[in-house]
């Protein structure tokens, strides 16, 4: 591995410190509901390819000496595969709602921190005869768009599947913890050096001949730096204030080609469509609770994931701006909602997120804490396959991905699969202590922008949601 490979980057440094409070625990729980049980022998092997092929999946993290570097990632010498993968029969009453609180306990519970940031569990014997598939991973592991590109190198496209080569086992690294950590620090500082040696005499050319121009342009770096990495004080939401170590699941599913039509009739992107619903959503939410709210903060991941990155990691930055809510025209919404984003996604700070992280990776605990809790909510769109997926000879009927809360109210996951969009709701219960109605009014809020594309009255028949049977605790 690489020497620059094999420390953690500065994103993935932000998504695992922020263990250091519980409330901005980092954990992405993956439910796949299956049409029937897996043969297991397949399924083991499957996982044994995954993690020879993402060798990430069998390291774990050891601290540079004296905090000089981010923490390496090393082979674990007792990585056992057993551990990672686990089976067991679903909890009465052997319905999807159990499948949920087993996901829920997940989504709350720590990594052990000497082994690799993964695990998985089949539960089978699942009310009619399928079973779930639960994968929980620590989001320094990947993020969305790589667990699904890891996912699509690992699954199949028919039941039988293809006979792959199974990659030999990762090699160990050297043990040269200090020499590793000079090379490291060597490594940064001469990329900094060589690309301010390349940028410096453009800079300087720009700043003689056209000095106006060079000022005005690193003015709006710094503007831009700032509203990236500016500190959140005050929460907009009235409603959704209370924050806790406890969380809720609930899900909705969507079709696909409708919320695109949705999207195109008011010349947006579906992304935009997906919001503009959760908006409405959250909207019909606070009117519900007796409150009024103009505008909602949320934090959304913007990819930076380009086809040379590796597999894994955490290509992204989050950014975290106001989305408008009381526009009462649902086109005149989306489009405003798009404009917030294709602002942001513009910003020219974005490319250099990674010098945003390595600054918010050096502030104290509390004061991150400070920062992420008044967001208001979480939303990400992971494109995922459009046709039917296998594993080990059972066909994936359904993917739910429960993205962390990170100190907000709630996250909402959109992940696109076979024609359908499988929404998972993943809520504090101290913010929403009534997850059932915030599910009824997430529906009602796909329906709304469904009917924007040109859908009858009924479309809101095609959003289902299931919350827990029992309430979280």
């Amino acid at each position: 591995m690489a020497t620059r490979e094999s420390h953690m980057s500065q994103s993935d440094l932000f998504s695992w410190n922020m263990e250091r409070d519980p409330i901005l625990r980092s954990t992405i729980v993956s439910v796949q509901i299956l049409d029937t049980e897996p043969d297991w022998d397949r399924l083991v092997q499957t996982f044994d390819r995954g993690t020879r092929i993402v060798p990430r999946l069998r390291h774990r993290l050891v601290r540079a000496p004296f905090g000089l570097a981010p923490p390496r990632w090393v082979l674990d010498p007792d990585f056992d595969l057993s551990w990672h993968l686990r089976r067991s029969a679903v909890p009465a009453p052997a319905d999807f709602s159990a499948v949920l609180e087993f996901a829920r306990t997940e989504a709350m519970t720590a990594f052990d921190p000497v082994r690799p940031l993964w695990h998985s569990t089949l539960l089978s014997g699942l009310r009619g005869g399928g079973c779930a598939l639960v994968l929980t991973v620590h989001h320094s592991l990947t993020d969305g768009i790589g667990g699904i590109q890891i996912a699509t190198a690992l699954l199949d496209f028919d039941r039988a599947g293809t006979d792959r080569r199974l990659p030999p086992e990762p090699s160990p690294e050297r043990d040269g913890a200090l020499r590793d950590l000079v090379a490291w620090n060597w490594s940064v500082g001469t990329d900094l050096l060589g690309s301010g040696v390349r940028a410096t005499p453009r800079t300087a050319w720009r700043a003689v001949t056209h000095p106006a121009r060079a000022a005005r342009a690193g003015a709006a770096l710094a503007a831009s730096l700032f509203r990236l990495a500016q500190p959140v004080t005050s929460t907009l939401s009235p409603v959704m204030t209370e924050r806790s170590l406890c969380r809720g699941l609930a899900v909705l599913d969507a079709p696909v080609e409708r919320l695109r039509r949705a999207a195109r009739s008011a010349g947006c992107t579906m992304n935009d469509a997906f919001l503009t619903a959760v908006v409405v959503g959250l909207r019909g939410y606070h009117d519900r609770r007796g409150a009024n709210v103009d505008r909602l903060r949320v934090t959304m991941p913007i990819s930076l994931r380009t086809a040379d990155d590796p597999l894994g990691g955490n290509r992204i930055t989050l950014a975290r701006f106001a989305l408008p809510v009381d526009i009462p025209e649902t086109g005149d919404l989306m489009r405003a909602v798009d404009a917030a984003v294709d602002g942001w996604r513009s910003e020219p700070a974005i490319p250099l997120s990674g010098a945003v992280a390595a600054a918010f990776n050096r502030l104290p605990a509390g004061l991150l804490t400070e920062m992420l809790e008044h967001i208001d909510f979480v939303a990400s769109n992971v494109p995922g396959s459009p046709v039917p997926l296998y594993i080990a000879g059972a066909r994936i009927d359904r993917i739910y991905a429960f993205g962390p809360t990170i100190g907000t109210a709630v996250n909402v996951t959109l992940t696109s699969h076979a024609g359908t969009c499988y929404i998972a709701i993943n809520a504090d219960t101290a913010a929403v202590p009534d997850l059932a109605t915030l599910t009824d009014c997430l529906a009602a809020g796909f329906a709304t922008v469904l009917r924007l594309g040109g859908e009858s009255e009924e479309a809101g028949a095609d959003i289902l949601g299931e919350t827990p049977r029992s309430a979280p605790v």
